[in-house]
């Protein structure tokens, strides 16, 4: 880091959290294999938000017994007015 070449990587990291509103194709997590994708969510390394909704997280327990934290998105309802 001497003289400005190089500088940390801050990339990595859970990018939301629970309760907050995403849109469609934000990303949710980045380089974090503790994090799986639920419902409307894709990926594996970067978790990224398949429809614009509110975020939760859920916990499910492996065969194994570990357990892992699902990230979810429940879907916006619009309405239509008239």
């Amino acid at each position: 880091m001497i003289g400005g070449f190089s500088t940390p990587k801050k990339g990595k990291g859970l990018k939301i959290s629970g309760g907050q509103q995403v849109k469609a194709g934000q990303i949710l997590a980045k380089g974090l294999s503790q994090y799986k994708a639920g419902t409307n969510v894709k990926g594996q390394g970067n978790l990224i938000a398949l429809a614009a909704g509110k975020v939760y997280f859920t916990k499910k327990k492996t065969p194994h017994g570990r357990f892992r934290t699902f990230i979810n998105i429940t879907p916006h309802t619009e309405k239509h007015k008239k």
